[in-house]
């Protein structure tokens, strides 16, 4: 069976899903006009269809990897040879690909999300991304990247304390904030208490100056 589309690790995610779509497209027409599709054997495109269908609309909302697609098509009670025959088109047209997956995820959300390496390796290893790839994903963070991305945490939650402490139990409370925000972005409790502190001592070094 020749492959619809010709792999480009390079091309964008949404132009890849446009050549797929196309090569549907093309395979439609010919079936309605009645002529030999060289592109797909009738009998297993239509018991494909359906389930290559709902796996674009999936794959529009956002990159996946092979597990977790895997799962949302199970949970519509599709086929689960042919949701493997699918996953199988779609992998070896680079429209899942668990390696560059995880790369991009680990880039994306530990830059807008502020999340630690170790949440990352945990949120990848629930998607079902295999050890080795969630490893190499996570080289992307040194320990001087993961310091700068807590203390950015740290100094965003800093800001929105917006009066001085009255006293030490107020200063403490307002500590026990910048640190749990730390904490809930998996940033160890050592490491979270130190720019947690520097972090508010700024933001109350800044207060007394307005």
């Amino acid at each position: 069976m020749t492959d619809p589309i010709t792999p480009n690790p390079e091309e964008s995610q949404a132009a890849k899903l446009d050549k797929l779509r196309t090569a549907l497209e093309e395979f439609s027409r010919r079936q309605e006009e009645g002529a030999p599709s060289t592109l797909f054997d009738r009998e297993a495109e239509e018991k494909k269809a359906e389930v290559r269908r709902r796996a674009l609309l999936l794959l529009d909302q956002r990159a996946r990897s092979r597990s977790e697609l895997r799962e949302r098509l199970l949970a519509l009670e599709l086929d689960p040879e042919v949701i493997d025959e699918v996953l199988g088109d779609l992998t070896r047209a680079n429209l899942i690909d668990d390696e560059a997956f995880a790369q991009e995820w680990v880039r994306q959300r530990a830059q807008r999300r502020g999340k630690s390496s170790r949440v990352l390796d945990r949120e990848l290893r629930d998607k079902g991304v295999d050890a080795g790839i969630r490893a190499r994903a996570l080289e992307q963070i040194d320990a001087d990247d993961e310091r700068a991305t807590a203390r950015a945490v740290a100094v965003k939650k800093a800001r929105s304390e917006t009066r001085i402490p009255a006293d030490r139990t107020d200063y403490d409370k307002a500590l026990r904030r910048v640190v749990g925000a730390l904490a809930r972005r998996g940033f160890p409790a050592g490491i979270s208490m130190d720019l947690a502190r520097e972090a508010l001592d700024e933001r109350i070094e800044d207060l007394k100056l307005r």
